[in-house]
């Protein structure tokens, strides 16, 4: 990527959720125009009021669906002419059953939310980058990817086919200019986390303002050299 508009044109999905809401603060911070993506519209109007729809774009859509998908970055492209980064946060998380009692339900959610999700929004922007042979992908994976959990089998085992899948992205793009990382944390401090773990001390937890700091550093030149790689964000 080029340091004069390395960040000048980027995609957000998930992003009317609350590290959504922060990494979009951080790119505007720095002057980016932003499309930011999230399933309902309502939500995304709800997050960023007043936003200038001028400059940026407010999408809704399916990121599980990978022609929906195609169709939103096709306006992504008409309107900003190139994505210099795309920050996949949308997915899932749920408790679960014990891993003998696991249903295919449970499992299909977390593994199209979580991994195929990744796959359906990458297919539809990636290739525009490597065209420009420039870009940068940032995925949010978890640090209990590495093993597994009592109740949280599908959780975890989508978080770790999404660290695969972007190992494997990686290498592929590496060739053509674009490099492809996460974050994994351990407990973002959210709203919906401090309602669902009330007992449990926030201050533990990894703020969603220090997330937005190391995926905006993913997605900038500085990462250049760094590929396939997880940041474990912790306390």
């Amino acid at each position: 990527m080029s340091d004069a508009n390395a960040v000048s044109h980027v995609v957000i999905t998930g992003a009317a959720g609350a590290l959504g809401r922060a990494v979009a603060q951080h790119f505007l911070a720095q002057g980016a125009r932003l499309a930011l993506v999230d399933h309902h519209a309502e939500r995304l109007a709800e997050a960023f009021p007043g936003l200038d729809n001028s400059q940026h774009l407010l999408l809704s859509g399916d990121v599980t669906s990978a022609p929906e998908m195609a169709e939103l970055t096709g306006q992504v492209l008409k309107a900003f002419g190139h994505v210099d980064a795309l920050v996949h946060i949308a997915g899932g998380f749920e408790m679960g059953e014990a891993t003998h009692a696991l249903t295919r339900a449970s499992w299909d959610r977390m593994m199209n939310l979580n991994a195929w999700s990744f796959v359906a929004v990458t297919q539809a922007v990636l290739p525009s980058m490597i065209e420009r042979r420039s870009g940068s992908i940032v995925a949010v994976t978890a640090k209990v990817a590495t093993r597994g959990v009592p109740a949280m089998a599908a959780y975890i085992a989508s978080k770790s086919a999404l660290q695969r899948l972007v190992e494997a992205m990686a290498a592929e793009a590496a060739p053509h200019g674009v490099n492809v990382n996460s974050v994994a944390p351990s407990v973002l401090d959210t709203p919906a986390n401090r309602q669902a773990m009330p007992d449990v001390n926030p201050e533990e937890w990894v703020s969603t303002s220090v997330a937005a700091q190391t995926i905006g550093f993913l997605a900038s030149p500085a990462s250049a050299a760094l590929h396939g790689q997880h940041l474990t964000l912790d306390t």
